[in-house]
Protein backbone atom coordinates (compact mmCIF):
# COMPACT_ATOMS: atom_id res chain seq x y z
CA UNK A 1 0.00 0.00 0.00
CA UNK A 2 1.35 3.44 -0.94
CA UNK A 3 2.15 5.80 1.89
CA UNK A 4 -0.38 8.58 2.43
CA UNK A 5 1.29 11.86 1.54
CA UNK A 6 1.63 14.85 3.82
CA UNK A 7 -0.46 16.83 1.33
CA UNK A 8 -3.34 14.32 1.60
CA UNK A 9 -3.34 14.63 5.39
CA UNK A 10 -3.40 18.42 5.11
CA UNK A 11 -6.18 18.32 2.53
CA UNK A 12 -8.22 15.94 4.69
CA UNK A 13 -7.66 18.29 7.64
CA UNK A 14 -8.84 21.31 5.66
CA UNK A 15 -11.92 19.43 4.53
CA UNK A 16 -12.69 18.38 8.10
CA UNK A 17 -12.18 21.98 9.24
CA UNK A 18 -14.61 23.27 6.62
CA UNK A 19 -17.18 20.65 7.59
CA UNK A 20 -16.95 20.73 11.37
CA UNK A 21 -14.46 23.27 12.65
CA UNK A 22 -11.17 22.62 14.42
CA UNK A 23 -12.68 20.06 16.81
CA UNK A 24 -13.41 17.86 13.78
CA UNK A 25 -9.70 17.57 13.03
CA UNK A 26 -8.77 14.35 14.79
CA UNK A 27 -6.03 11.99 13.67
CA UNK A 28 -8.30 8.95 13.95
CA UNK A 29 -11.07 10.64 11.98
CA UNK A 30 -8.71 11.80 9.25
CA UNK A 31 -7.15 8.34 8.99
CA UNK A 32 -10.61 6.82 8.56
CA UNK A 33 -11.45 9.40 5.92
CA UNK A 34 -8.26 8.56 4.08
CA UNK A 35 -8.74 4.81 4.53
CA UNK A 36 -5.42 4.37 6.34
CA UNK A 37 -4.20 3.76 9.85
CA UNK A 38 -3.19 6.70 12.01
CA UNK A 39 0.40 5.45 12.27
CA UNK A 40 1.33 7.09 8.97
CA UNK A 41 0.28 10.45 10.33
CA UNK A 42 3.17 10.46 12.77
CA UNK A 43 5.63 9.87 9.95
CA UNK A 44 4.71 13.33 8.67
CA UNK A 45 3.71 15.31 11.76
CA UNK A 46 4.87 15.57 15.36
CA UNK A 47 1.25 15.74 16.44
CA UNK A 48 -2.04 17.49 15.84
CA UNK A 49 -0.65 21.03 16.47
CA UNK A 50 1.88 20.52 13.67
CA UNK A 51 -0.91 19.48 11.30
CA UNK A 52 -3.01 22.50 12.29
CA UNK A 53 -0.09 24.85 11.61
CA UNK A 54 0.55 23.30 8.21
CA UNK A 55 -3.15 23.49 7.36
CA UNK A 56 -3.06 27.22 8.06
CA UNK A 57 0.10 27.53 5.95
CA UNK A 58 -1.63 25.72 3.08
CA UNK A 59 -4.76 27.90 3.35
CA UNK A 60 -2.61 31.04 3.35
CA UNK A 61 -0.61 29.82 0.38
CA UNK A 62 -3.65 28.84 -1.70
CA UNK A 63 -5.96 31.70 -0.83
CA UNK A 64 -3.44 34.53 -0.79
CA UNK A 65 0.04 33.83 -2.16
CA UNK A 66 -1.05 31.78 -5.18
CA UNK A 67 -3.96 34.10 -5.93
CA UNK A 68 -1.89 37.29 -5.83
CA UNK A 69 0.87 35.70 -7.91
CA UNK A 70 -1.64 34.55 -10.54
CA UNK A 71 -3.33 37.95 -10.68
CA UNK A 72 0.04 39.67 -11.00
CA UNK A 73 1.06 37.33 -13.83
CA UNK A 74 -2.22 37.73 -15.71
CA UNK A 75 -2.35 41.51 -15.26
CA UNK A 76 -5.30 43.59 -16.38
CA UNK A 77 -6.82 46.81 -15.19
CA UNK A 78 -7.43 47.27 -11.45
CA UNK A 79 -11.15 46.41 -11.64
CA UNK A 80 -10.36 43.18 -13.50
CA UNK A 81 -7.70 42.32 -10.92
CA UNK A 82 -10.13 42.87 -8.07
CA UNK A 83 -12.73 40.67 -9.79
CA UNK A 84 -10.15 37.94 -10.40
CA UNK A 85 -8.85 38.03 -6.83
CA UNK A 86 -12.42 37.74 -5.58
CA UNK A 87 -13.23 34.82 -7.85
CA UNK A 88 -10.06 32.97 -6.93
CA UNK A 89 -9.85 33.76 -3.21
CA UNK A 90 -13.50 33.22 -2.49
CA UNK A 91 -14.17 30.32 -4.83
CA UNK A 92 -16.55 27.82 -3.28
CA UNK A 93 -13.87 25.43 -2.03
CA UNK A 94 -11.59 28.11 -0.56
CA UNK A 95 -14.44 30.20 0.83
CA UNK A 96 -15.66 27.28 2.96
CA UNK A 97 -12.20 26.98 4.49
CA UNK A 98 -11.94 30.76 4.92
CA UNK A 99 -15.23 30.88 6.83
CA UNK A 100 -14.15 27.97 9.04
CA UNK A 101 -10.87 29.72 9.83
CA UNK A 102 -12.77 32.91 10.71
CA UNK A 103 -14.93 30.95 13.15
CA UNK A 104 -11.84 29.24 14.58
CA UNK A 105 -10.10 32.61 15.00
CA UNK A 106 -12.86 33.73 17.35
CA UNK A 107 -11.62 31.12 19.84
CA UNK A 108 -7.88 30.93 19.14
CA UNK A 109 -5.68 34.03 19.36
CA UNK A 110 -2.86 32.55 17.25
CA UNK A 111 -5.31 31.79 14.44
CA UNK A 112 -6.81 35.27 14.89
CA UNK A 113 -3.36 36.85 14.55
CA UNK A 114 -2.70 34.98 11.32
CA UNK A 115 -6.13 35.83 9.95
CA UNK A 116 -5.57 39.49 10.82
CA UNK A 117 -2.26 39.46 8.93
CA UNK A 118 -3.86 37.84 5.88
CA UNK A 119 -6.87 40.16 5.96
CA UNK A 120 -4.52 43.14 6.19
CA UNK A 121 -2.68 41.85 3.14
CA UNK A 122 -5.96 41.41 1.26
CA UNK A 123 -7.13 44.88 2.29
CA UNK A 124 -3.77 46.30 1.20
CA UNK A 125 -4.31 44.80 -2.24
CA UNK A 126 -7.80 46.33 -2.45
CA UNK A 127 -6.55 49.74 -1.29
CA UNK A 128 -3.83 49.68 -3.92
CA UNK A 129 -6.22 48.68 -6.68
CA UNK A 130 -8.96 51.17 -5.74
CA UNK A 131 -6.28 53.83 -5.17
CA UNK A 132 -5.19 53.48 -8.77
CA UNK A 133 -8.47 55.00 -9.99
CA UNK A 134 -9.83 56.82 -6.93
CA UNK A 135 -8.02 59.68 -5.18
CA UNK A 136 -10.17 60.26 -2.09
CA UNK A 137 -8.67 58.23 0.81
CA UNK A 138 -12.06 57.92 2.52
CA UNK A 139 -13.62 56.48 -0.62
CA UNK A 140 -10.69 54.09 -1.12
CA UNK A 141 -11.12 52.79 2.43
CA UNK A 142 -14.90 52.58 2.15
CA UNK A 143 -14.86 50.71 -1.16
CA UNK A 144 -12.10 48.37 0.00
CA UNK A 145 -14.02 47.55 3.17
CA UNK A 146 -17.33 47.08 1.38
CA UNK A 147 -15.78 44.87 -1.31
CA UNK A 148 -14.08 42.72 1.31
CA UNK A 149 -17.22 42.49 3.44
CA UNK A 150 -19.27 41.50 0.39
CA UNK A 151 -16.80 38.77 -0.54
CA UNK A 152 -16.72 37.29 2.96
CA UNK A 153 -20.34 37.80 3.92
CA UNK A 154 -22.20 36.90 0.74
CA UNK A 155 -23.03 33.43 2.07
CA UNK A 156 -24.72 34.92 5.10
CA UNK A 157 -27.22 36.87 3.02
CA UNK A 158 -30.53 35.05 3.07
CA UNK A 159 -32.84 37.92 2.16
CA UNK A 160 -35.09 37.68 -0.86
CA UNK A 161 -34.23 39.88 -3.82
CA UNK A 162 -37.39 40.12 -5.96
CA UNK A 163 -36.44 39.62 -9.59
CA UNK A 164 -32.84 38.71 -8.73
CA UNK A 165 -30.93 35.79 -7.37
CA UNK A 166 -28.52 36.38 -4.49
CA UNK A 167 -25.69 35.78 -6.95
CA UNK A 168 -27.12 38.50 -9.25
CA UNK A 169 -27.35 40.96 -6.38
CA UNK A 170 -23.83 40.24 -5.16
CA UNK A 171 -22.51 40.71 -8.70
CA UNK A 172 -24.42 44.00 -9.07
CA UNK A 173 -23.09 45.24 -5.73
CA UNK A 174 -19.55 44.33 -6.72
CA UNK A 175 -19.85 46.09 -10.06
CA UNK A 176 -21.24 49.16 -8.31
CA UNK A 177 -18.15 49.25 -6.08
CA UNK A 178 -15.85 48.97 -9.11
CA UNK A 179 -17.26 52.00 -10.93
CA UNK A 180 -14.71 54.76 -11.52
Amino acid sequence: MARTTRARWIEAGLEALAEGGPDAIRVETLAARLGVTKGGFYGHFDGRPALLAEMLDEWEHRSTREVLAQVETEGGDPADRIRRVGRLTFSEDLHRIDLAIRAWARHDESVAARLRRIDNERMGFLRTMFGSFITDPDEIEARSTLAFALAIGRHFIVADHPGYTTRDVVRLAGEHLLRP
